[in-house]
């Protein structure tokens, strides 16, 4: 029986090259991931093992049940915003603020560490492969013991007839259903704790499994479809290769799957990063009208007469000192941001509910909607707040401050504004943060140079428009999403192997076939033609199919952001997802030149001739 195997096997010799790496491109996906966490997994540890040194006392957030009082609000803006309000750990807001504002901390990310290979990656990874290839060739070799003797010897090279699909049928309705179900139920959800995550895993994995399962029943409309524009573009060239493609549904499914499955994740991270992106990047710029805003890339703040060294300048309408604190008040801890009312009014646009920024003033602060609704505020309440103090400073300030005015969350302040005076004296550095600078109309271009000048032109000084404040909003996100592009890209190598192997053994299956098309007047090219566009009408059917999966996927997963980013709507990147169809398109036609090639080169008389 061995010896029987390894005949077949070397055999086709092109079939087992591709199969071959196929699984080794399989097994190296799943390799380089388990390798990648595991060494994100220590840098980690490294990082957190290096801060504790000659800590006496960690501080960590609690996570918080939903009865609890003490919980934050889901809807509140996140405290730990990086230097442009991006979430960047669950801790206190104030408290994160002054960590990174801390003299001598210039960014906070993992440290770098060496490659780590555990002895469960590549176990793991040789586990999956062979339990995938056993399994895949399991239902093939249960279907080949099935095969009557006398059908075999009747029709060598012939494809089996098709058997009834009702079962597969049912089996992939229930489990799309059940996906289809559990993402509907995920769509609702609006924090992005671990249960729900784990659902959204699950819903993903039912859905992409039901519509393998169901992908025989769906190829004979979308092909059908399809196969109309083949056959009036390409004439009879066109129909063969719609004929086909129909034959076998089993076969054509599976051909497709691959392709499917990797346009699905493809799909589906694009859209939910691109729709991330644009959120952030609304979010980033909202409220904010200044055409720069000017900061160290440091921890040091700017001196406290930058402002008017910046409001000199030929062609700045207006230039706003940001600075911040710590505030607590009702048991809640929020950050105030202090400014010149008065110019911050030209370099930013908030949306008052109640008072205005003029009512601003000693003494008196705006607080957010958001903020105002948690520790239930209103205008005309007086606070007992304590403001400043924290991460082993001076102790936090008591203060009288009355509430003038409530304003619509925005990033561009944060939970509470008040005048430079009443919070300059309590921040971390006794320094303004940034400073946010309008251009008089017109003047704007090259004013970033005048600005460096009047400043002192320190390489360390970063001047942004709003378009790089954007930019680096969304930097971390793009390269998130090419390094995930490049292993989501192996599985597209699969899918294009998977192609090539199914075609050849197509090719073989129809090998009289061919033949009798060739004795009555079909050419070679013909018949590389219609081996071609099979293919393309597989591979296109593969990309609907999996992009409109991953769109599914992507929307229903949305909402899980809304609690971290409450500007966040789907928004189709449609460009990315015509380039996707295109380049399905492509693998198709490049997928089907060897089978095509080999298709072509067949001997007539000898293919028509009996085994």
């Amino acid at each position: 029986m061995l010896r029987t195997a390894l005949r077949n096997v070397l055999a086709h010799k092109a079939r087992l090259i591709m199969t071959v790496l196929a699984v080794l491109l399989g097994v190296a996906f799943v390799s380089g991931t388990l390798v990648f966490a595991d060494t994100t997994a220590n840098a980690l540890r490294n990082a957190a093992a290096q801060s504790l040194k000659g800590v006496a006392v960690s501080v960590r957030a609690a996570e918080a049940t939903a009865t609890d009082p003490a919980a934050p609000d889901p809807a509140a803006p996140d405290p730990a915003g990086g230097e442009d309000g991006a979430p960047t750990t669950a801790l206190d807001t104030a408290l994160a603020r002054k960590i990174r504002r801390l003299p001598g901390v210039a960014s906070v990310r993992p440290t770098d560490g060496p490659l780590v290979i555990t002895p469960a990656a590549p176990l793991a990874s040789l586990a999956v492969g062979v339990v995938v290839t056993v399994l895949a060739a399991w239902l093939p070799s249960r279907r080949a013991a099935r095969i009557a003797p006398v059908a075999a010897l009747g029709s060598v090279d012939q494809a089996p007839p098709a058997r009834a699909l009702r079962v597969r049928n049912m089996l992939g309705t229930l489990l799309t259903g059940a996906g289809v179900s559990v993402m509907l139920y995920v769509s609702t959800l609006r924090t992005s704790n671990e249960s729900n995550l784990m659902a959204a895993m699950l819903g993903g994995a039912l859905t992409l499994g039901g519509v393998i399962v169901l992908a025989p029943l769906l190829s004979r409309p979308l092909i059908t479809l399809a196969g109309k524009a083949t056959t009036r573009l390409f004439g009879v060239a066109g129909k063969l290769a719609r004929q086909n493609a129909l034959r076998n549904p089993r076969r054509t499914a599976a051909t497709a799957s691959a392709l499917m499955v990797g346009l699905a994740l493809i799909t589906g991270l694009t859209v939910g990063a691109h729709s991330a992106q644009h959120a952030m990047a609304a979010e980033a710029t909202q409220g904010l009208t200044a055409d720069y805003k000017v900061n160290y890339s440091t921890a040091r703040g700017l001196d406290a007469d930058a402002a008017g060294k910046v409001a000199r300048v030929p062609g700045v309408a207006a230039a706003a000192p940001v600075t911040t604190a710590q505030l607590g008040t009702h048991g809640e801890y929020a950050v105030i941001t202090g400014t010149d009312p008065e110019a911050f009014g030209r370099v930013a646009r908030l949306d008052f509910r109640a008072g205005s920024l003029h009512d601003i003033g000693p003494g008196r602060i705006a607080v957010s909607d958001e903020f105002a609704e948690r520790a239930g505020l209103r205008v005309g309440t007086t606070l007992d707040a304590e403001i400043g103090g924290g991460m082993g400073r001076d102790r936090a300030a008591k203060r009288k401050l009355t509430i003038v005015a409530i304003y619509a969350r925005t990033r561009t302040v944060d939970e509470a504004l008040g005048t430079r005076a009443d919070v300059l004296p309590y921040s971390a550095t006794k320094q303004f943060d940034n400073l946010l600078v309008k251009a008089e109309p017109g003047e704007a271009a090259g004013l970033e140079r005048k600005i460096r000048a009047a400043l002192g032109d320190s390489p360390l000084l970063k001047v942004r428009t709003q378009e790089q404040l954007v930019k680096d909003n969304n930097e971390s996100v793009t390269t998130v999403l090419s390094m995930l592009y490049g292993l989501l890209g192996m599985a597209v190598v699969i899918a294009v192997l998977g192609v090539v192997n199914t075609l050849a053994m197509s090719v073989f299956e129809r090998t009289r076939e061919i033949g009798m098309l060739r004795a009555i007047g079909l050419d070679r090219s013909g018949v590389r033609q219609m081996v071609r566009l099979e293919s393309v009408v597989i591979s296109l059917f593969g990309a609907v199919l999996g992009i409109g999966t991953g769109i599914f996927l992507a929307w229903a997963a949305g909402g899980l952001t809304t609690s971290s980013m409450h500007e966040y709507t789907m928004v189709l990147p449609w460009g990315r997802l015509g380039t996707f169809l295109i380049l399905a398109l492509m693998i198709g036609a490049l997928a089907a030149i060897w089978p095509a090639r080999r298709a072509a080169r067949l001997n007539m008389l000898r293919s028509i001739q009996p085994s």
